[in-house]
């Protein structure tokens, strides 16, 4: 089964979830290529300038300075580097600038001939045309336990909501956000977990869900767990006084 991966150059963890997944994935399945979107790790397309604004004034000097400070070390070690890590196992890789969805960018993606797409962290809406293109469908992974969280950051909303566990789900992509139905679904116990801490483990937990989803497209077991709209919830970024309600909590974000 022929794999593209879209997803983002993201500095902090994907290079190493995407190495974990490349070295797992069913050997009678091969990633033939990978999409790498606009970067923007907050899942909103923004300016530089207008991001590190809105994370200052929502999340403080203290969060401002620490990521500021991880992201410019990230820079620095090329292992950090989505592209290092394609280079690595050999993964072809093409850089798409703006949406996703644009017809030059699906004959880039259908050029590439997939079976099955995987969206990883790609930070956009792929519209039934994109999806089409591959007759496996198109997976996504969203660390949560669909159908609470959807949306933005579910490893801050679980956290500031004081949740005693929380999860991933691997479902097949709609027209909603977060709302096909789940082909995987894997729990985690937060246990006093800081934020980046609960990332980093679900993003792991998270690559493991991928692997056994390929297995199962790859056995043709297509059983699936609803995602009840009626179960549903959704959250986007946060406010600051949501932050502060994450601290009054007691949590940590690192």
């Amino acid at each position: 089964m022929r794999i593209t991966i879209l997803t983002q150059d993201e500095p902090f963890y994907l290079a190493r979830t995407l190495d974990y997944l490349l070295d797992r994935l069913p050997p009678r399945t091969r990633v033939v290529h990978c999409i790498l979107l606009d970067a923007s790790p907050f899942g909103k397309r923004m300016s530089l300038p207008a991001k590190l604004l809105q994370t200052l004034r929502v999340f403080g000097v203290r969060f401002f300075v620490y990521y500021t400070f991880r992201f410019l070390r990230s820079r620095l070690d090329r292992r950090n580097r989505v592209q290092t890590t394609l280079r690595k196992h050999g993964v072809p890789f093409t850089p798409v600038e703006g949406d996703v969805n644009a017809p030059a960018s699906r004959e880039i993606i259908a050029a590439t001939r997939p079976d099955l797409l995987i969206s990883i962290a790609a930070n956009q809406i792929f519209k039934k045309r994109l999806r089409d293109i591959a007759p496996r469908g198109c997976l996504n992974l969203h660390t949560a336990l669909l159908p609470r969280y959807r949306g933005l950051m579910p490893s801050f909303w679980v956290l500031r909501h004081d949740e005693k566990e929380t999860g991933v789900s691997v479902f097949f992509m709609d027209d909603g956000i977060d709302s096909g139905p789940i082909l995987v679904q894997k729990r985690l116990a937060i246990a006093g977990m800081t934020q980046a801490r609960l990332i980093e483990t679900s993003k792991r937990l998270g690559m493991d869900a991928l692997i056994e989803a390929v297995d199962k497209i790859e056995r043709g077991d297509l059983s699936l767990i609803e995602n009840d709209d009626a179960k549903s919830t959704y959250h986007s970024f946060p406010t600051r006084e949501d932050v502060r309600a994450f601290y009054r909590a007691g949590k940590r974000f690192f």
